[in-house]
């Protein structure tokens, strides 16, 4: 099992502190196993503070940009101007007093001040000496040219060619067992891989098709054994724990559900237009609908013996079998009632769409919380913990969460916020798609779209525009779930025939979607804008050409 390789207790005790500044494997035991880790946490904090802070050095980097000589190939390089360090010698600045280094490929980097001016920075001077390459290339996000060019601006001297080639002697990419996609798809990012569906497939059919669903992935893809695979489920603080093998979970009865899944970052691209924002630059497809089939998370937890009626639980905590170098594996957790509820329809997901669920989207098992954000959908399931509190996971606790449009990185506290769960209602127009010419017909057009809503609300409406809001047309609900609210779980999709005054050449399409709660879309970005780019349901706008 993945989460054994490591000491759950080590793992926990030891990467609750540290791992929150890092995050969007190996057989060695005891100490020397704690000091590698040790060395990890920090350069998986180094990694994420030099992406996330970049601007505290943007005068340096943008000088040190315009010369010649500052180009990623030749980032990490040896210069002739600079003294050489041992490993030994790096590895003794470890604290403030000292001073603290790392390593890129043959740099040596002083982060002292760096880490000084970071909120909590304290918690990563627990080592030095490490090479920040193994997690850029977890985290390739970080391996870009602002995050190279500030890494340069803290330059002190090189390593030998001998002693940076023995830092990542073992270093493989984490990456080279994920599975092949499908080419349709379009990554957002490709370490790890996250991909969206085009917006004018997702239209053809109400159920996504496996190969074309939205790919959502944290970490590596992990390699489970259907086999060997088993599932802990325990209440926290409980001597009794259950552990199901896949052939024990098929056994229960069976339970199907239609959902959508969507990602909380989706059309953050929108967004950005407003002001940056962090996160993957999403179009308005990371979502998508399938049939899933599974047990009710409930009836496991019953099989446990937890009683929905006990005050002290309130949580359900999910843990991934995947992780990252430090064994942190990837988590979330949804309120005990929404898992215990009859009507919430939690499933433990082993087939999609009549078929064993793809790799990259959770095999064996999968958790399924419909009408929830996606990132509380946890993938390849190897823990659920019923708890008095939420999962500590940097993903529960300081991401997926949203902020006041005045909130800044600087100013933000992710304490302050609510985790997401429910999302809420969102349309988009998914044909004609922007800037396409579109041929008039009759004086008329065809556009069509998704709607949806979180919480298990049904669509009542969806209205369009192609003259700025002075007049909206009803679109048709062309597919929509027959199931009734608070269980209705998918999305709808419309089309709308829309007129257009002869000799118009150019129009900019309006969509908004209403739910049976009469919940609609706010009309702009600009006052919803928040610094992680999620909950992105403005009304979705498109320019179009007309012939």
């Amino acid at each position: 099992m993945y989460h054994r390789l490591l000491s759950r207790r080590f793992v926990n005790q030891f990467s609750r502190s540290c791992y929150q500044f890092g995050h969007e494997e190996n057989q060695e035991s005891g100490a020397p196993r704690a000091r590698k880790y040790t060395k990890m946490l920090l350069g998986a904090s180094v990694g994420t503070l030099l992406a996330y802070k970049f601007y505290d050095y943007r005068n340096n980097a943008v000088v040190l940009a315009e010369s010649p000589e500052m180009k990623m190939g030749n980032v990490g390089v040896a210069k002739a101007d600079l003294p050489v360090y041992t490993l030994h010698e790096v590895s003794e600045h470890s604290t403030k007093e000292k001073r603290i280094w790392v390593t890129y490929k043959e740099g040596v980097y002083d982060i002292t001040d760096f880490v000084t001016e970071h909120p909590g920075g304290d918690q990563i001077l627990l080592a030095a000496g490490s090479s920040v390459e193994p997690f850029w290339l977890l985290y390739a996000v970080h391996n870009n040219p602002h995050v190279l060019q500030i890494l340069e601006t803290l330059r002190i001297g090189n390593v030998s060619k001998e002693d940076s080639q023995q830092l990542v002697a073992d270093m493989s990419d984490p990456y080279s067992t994920d599975p092949q996609r499908h080419a349709a798809l379009k990554p957002a990012s490709v370490k790890p891989f996250n991909a969206e569906t085009p917006p004018f497939l997702l239209v053809e059919q109400f159920i996504t098709p496996n190969e074309l669903f939205y790919v959502r992935n944290h970490l590596p893809v992990p390699q489970v054994d259907p086999e060997t695979y088993e599932l802990e489920v325990e209440v926290e603080g409980r001597k009794k724990c259950l552990v199901l093998t896949l052939d024990e979970i098929k056994k229960l009865p069976r339970h199907t559900i239609t959902a959508t899944i969507m990602c909380a970052g989706n059309r953050r691209s929108e967004m950005v237009k407003v002001k940056p924002v962090k996160g993957l630059n999403w179009g308005a497809a990371a979502v998508g609908t399938a049939t899933w089939t599974g047990v009710r998370l409930r009836d496991v937890l019953i099989k446990l013996g937890v009683d929905e009626d006990d005050k002290k639980l309130k949580h359900v905590q999910f843990e991934g079998l995947d992780f990252d170098p430090t064994g942190k594996t990837y988590g979330a957790s949804v309120p005990l009632w929404k898992a215990m509820s009859k009507r919430g329809d939690v499933i433990l997901a082993y087939e999609m769409n009549g078929e064993a669920i793809p790799r990259d989207h959770g095999f064996p098992i999968r958790v399924i919380v419909p009408g929830v954000v996606g990132a509380r959908n946890v993938k390849w399931l190897g823990r659920i913990v019923v708890s008095e509190n939420e999962s500590d996971s940097h993903w529960q606790q300081n991401d997926y969460k949203g902020f006041s449009p005045s909130t800044d990185w600087d100013t933000v506290d992710f304490t302050k916020s609510p985790a997401i769960q429910e999302l809420p209602v969102i349309s988009a127009i998914c044909k004609p798609s922007e800037g396409e010419k579109v041929k008039v017909e009759d004086g008329h057009i065809v556009v069509k779209g998704y709607a949806w809503s979180g919480g298990g609300q049904k669509i009542a409406r969806v209205d369009v525009t192609a003259d700025g809001g002075s007049t909206w047309f009803v679109a048709n609900l062309d597919h929509q779930d027959s199931a009734e609210p608070p269980q209705h779980w998918s999305w709808t999709l419309w089309s709308a025939r829309i007129p257009i005054p002869s000799g118009t050449k150019q129009v900019e399409l309006w969509a908004k979607a209403v739910d049976s709660c009469y919940n609609t879309q706010p009309e702009t970005f600009k006052n919803i804008w928040n610094l992680r780019g999620v909950l992105s349901n403005a009304y979705h706008r498109i320019k179009i050409k007309l012939v």
